[in-house]
């Protein structure tokens, strides 16, 4: 969706680059994104909206229209007007993959440019990732709680607006839907669309058998049937029965029913005694109705013959965990021509950030499982020597100055952080959004089941290194006891 999103940020991005624009327009920074706490209580996030967000960052331009109302608001220079009419981003931008299975406190962007342009596109960053990232960490959950099954994205109709709704739905295929309602987000993302009926078809005809013999007659090839209007084993599959008969007696063996309120678990399998007695194994049974990952995963546990997942609300709607804690911070500074690390002290040591510019390395076995996160700064040579030497690596709790381990039973280490933005220019194409929905899914299934667990699960070590470790102690005594 072309569209300008200069003005999507908090005023005080704007106010704060007028002053870097008065005071130290040339002031070069760094800026890392994370997040502190893994949504839902699981065990992973799921890292998605980053290309739509490279698109509006390469895009950024003021327009006349747009500097008049900053003009309006009596708060802005002529001279900072001036330059922002001007305005193009022109820094470089590290990020994960998109899809990738990522975990609290470690960057999973890191912005460098000037002061000024590193600053203003904060509030739009985390608007893309903190929204995208959390409905794909919520769908994933949908679809392991299924265990493998298809989830279909019906959120729609209860999705918080246009914007919210479309979003979404790219979140949700990245995360493991097969399919959206959304025709919208279908066109626009290439996601294949799915629908059936409405209980007004059934209620806009004499009967119900009359309603599904009309539906049957206009789309033989994919009949799926809503059964639950008037009584869903009395009326709704019976006369399912009579329909699929006439379709298979036509040679067609596409169709179903949807189960959309009662006890799912007991109508399903009574509905599945049902078709198969009258010898229609090939019968689709969907459900939906107010659906989420422990609904599901009771359902599934129960053996019952379900074969999709229509889920709305819960998904598009991140039920139970409404937002993502995304932060922006900045990690590096100039001072007197060098970079300068900085950091955000606190009485809470989970929220002292690390400092300097850094990247990470992913560790994993000889099976391609993934065993541990080191977070390290970009220039230590010395941790990439060991890498390349299968040795031993300290890993150091990134909160608690006493807790470290050894790791030293891996088969390889990736670097994590990639190059997206050069001078202010994509510098790969966009990949697909089904390669990216593969790659997600590659990157969960390289996850330990004790991380993909609903209930309590495992939590994945995300350490720092000895020599981030020394800088980070090093800076808290300085910026501490002065």
């Amino acid at each position: 969706m072309k569209e300008n999103l200069a003005l999507l940020t908090d005023l005080y991005e704007l106010t704060m680059i007028q002053g870097y624009y008065l005071r130290c327009p040339d002031a070069y920074a760094v800026f890392d994104m994370f997040f502190r706490r893994q949504p839902f209580d699981g065990g992973f996030t799921i890292f998605a909206g980053l290309h739509p967000l490279i698109d509006k960052i390469t895009d950024i331009s003021f327009t006349q229209d747009e500097l008049l109302y900053l003009e309006s608001l009596n708060i802005f220079q002529k001279e900072f007007l001036d330059y922002l009419s001007k305005f193009k981003f022109q820094g470089d931008i590290f990020a994960f993959p998109e899809g990738s299975v990522v975990f609290p406190n470690e960057p999973l962007i890191r912005v460098s440019g000037r002061l000024i342009e590193a600053q203003l596109i904060e509030s739009m960053l985390l608007n893309f990732i903190n929204y995208q990232s959390l409905i794909a960490t919520k769908t994933a959950r949908i679809v392991l709680a299924s265990n493998g099954g298809k989830v279909l994205e019906f959120g729609l109709r209860r999705a918080h607006g246009i914007d919210g709704a479309v979003s979404a739905t790219r979140a949700s295929f990245i995360g493991g839907a097969s399919a959206t309602s959304n025709v919208l987000a279908g066109k626009i993302y290439n996601i294949p669309v799915s629908g059936t009926m409405a209980h007004s078809w059934i209620m806009s005809f004499e009967d119900e058998i009359t309603a599904f013999e009309n539906y049957a007659d206009i789309y033989p090839e994919n009949c799926i049937l809503l059964v639950d209007t008037y009584d869903t084993l009395k009326s709704g599959v019976p006369n399912a029965i009579r329909v699929f008969k006439k379709l298979k007696k036509k040679g067609i063996k596409k169709f179903g029913i949807r189960l959309d309120s009662g006890d799912l678990d007991y109508l399903s399998k009574e509905a599945r005694r049902l078709f198969d007695e009258q010898g229609l194994t090939e019968a689709k049974i969907y459900a939906s109705n107010e659906l989420d990952e422990w609904i599901i995963n009771q359902i599934t546990k129960n053996k019952a013959p379900i074969d999709a997942w229509g889920v709305g609300t819960k998904i598009v709607t991140a039920d139970k965990d409404p937002s993502l804690t995304g932060v922006y911070k900045i990690v590096a500074r100039s001072r007197l021509g060098r970079m300068k690390p900085c950091i955000k002290i606190s009485n809470n040591p989970e929220k002292i950030s690390n400092p300097g510019i850094k990247n990470i390395l992913r560790f994993y076995d000889k099976n391609n499982m993934m065993l541990a996160d080191l977070i390290y700064l970009e220039d230590e040579k010395e941790i990439k020597t060991l890498v390349e030497n299968r040795a031993p690596i300290r890993f150091n709790h990134p909160h608690i100055d006493y807790a470290s381990f050894v790791l030293d039973n891996y088969d390889r280490a990736e670097t994590k952080l990639e190059p997206v933005i050069k001078k202010g220019k994509r510098i790969k194409p966009e990949p697909k959004l089904n390669e990216i929905k593969e790659y997600a899914k590659k990157e969960i299934n390289a996850l330990d089941p004790t991380y993909r667990r609903l209930l309590n699960p495992h939590i994945y070590k995300v350490s720092i290194s000895d020599k981030l470790k020394d800088l980070k102690q090093n800076l808290i005594k300085e910026y501490t006891y002065k």
